[in-house]
């Protein structure tokens, strides 16, 4: 399996910060998508994660519906996490958190509320990010997400096909296999759907340069090290114009939710069920650095 290169990445999304949300369009859309589901759901966190913040436009989102809980913005790109905290003001700046998804600095049971938009492409292990996820999430606590599935940029990943053998777009996960990870987590009542998204350009340079402000372009650990010379570039050019429909070129995104809930009584390990009366609870045991 293709895997995420995390410090490139993270190299890509810090020198991203500045002119992310300039081209961000589609990103905010699907925030926007995304927190509208919580009209169906009945919650009132104190405490809510906002995982992958990224500059922090979802933070604006969560305030505005839970006026009364505290947001805390979580992102692997500190300049990143510069832009969101400006968000809200001196009286209202939220909580920053510079960290990883699959390893979450936060205790046992403390967050009411995960919302993450657009950000677990970017983890290699799912299962350790969900696992992280039910660990901090309090019982009946809510993780709510989006995601891109395999058929995000399809036409550019065939397109550099015809080129050379090399990994050029970063791999996405099924929804089916995201829902059976869920699963396996031990999350209750998982909720998987999907929709199709389309942005069009006049040419593939003008998708490249945008991939490349938002901080998504290749990060995976597959790619190739060397530079992209015309030529090559100019094959993908070619390649890429069979998808060209009414003068334009399509890029497809492959738009995954997901929700689901921690059981009122969260599973303790992957072994024999012990009732919770039967466990001395050592003080502190639940807290992590």
């Amino acid at each position: 399996m293709i895997r995420i290169d995390k410090r490139r990445a993270r190299r890509n999304f810090e020198q991203a910060a500045e002119r992310y949300d300039s081209v961000a369009i589609l990103q905010r859309e699907i925030a926007d998508r995304l927190i509208e589901r919580l009209d169906y759901v009945r919650i009132q966190p104190r405490l809510v994660l906002d995982l992958g913040a990224g500059t922090g436009y979802g933070i604006d989102l969560l305030r505005r519906r839970y006026r009364r809980a505290r947001v805390i913005a979580l992102d692997f790109a500190h300049p990143m996490l510069l832009r969101a905290r400006r968000r809200g003001g001196w009286l209202a700046r939220p909580l920053c958190v510079c960290a990883d998804a699959e390893s979450l600095p936060l205790a046992d049971g403390s967050i009411d509320l995960i919302v993450s938009n657009a950000t677990l492409q970017w983890c290699n292990d799912l299962d350790r990010t969900f696992a992280e996820c039910l660990r901090v999430l309090r019982p009946g606590g809510l993780l709510l997400f989006n995601t891109f599935g395999p058929d995000t940029l399809k036409e550019l990943r065939s397109a550099w096909s015809q080129v050379d053998a090399a990994s050029h777009v970063s791999p996405f996960i099924d929804m089916h296999d995201i829902g059976d990870a869920l699963v396996r987590a031990r999350f209750a009542d998982p909720v998987m759907d999907a929709e199709q998204m389309i942005l069009t350009y006049s040419e593939v340079g003008a998708l490249m340069a945008d991939l490349k402000i938002l901080g998504a372009s290749n990060a995976t650990a597959e790619r190739s090290r060397g530079l992209t010379g015309r030529a090559r570039l100019a094959a993908l050019s070619e390649a890429y114009e069979c998808h060209r429909r009414d003068g334009r070129l399509p890029a497809t995104y492959e738009v995954v939710y997901g929700l689901a809930w921690v059981p009122e009584q969260k599973p303790i390990s992957d072994g024999v069920a012990v009732p919770i009366s039967a466990i001395q609870r050592r003080a502190g045991s639940s807290e992590r650095a």
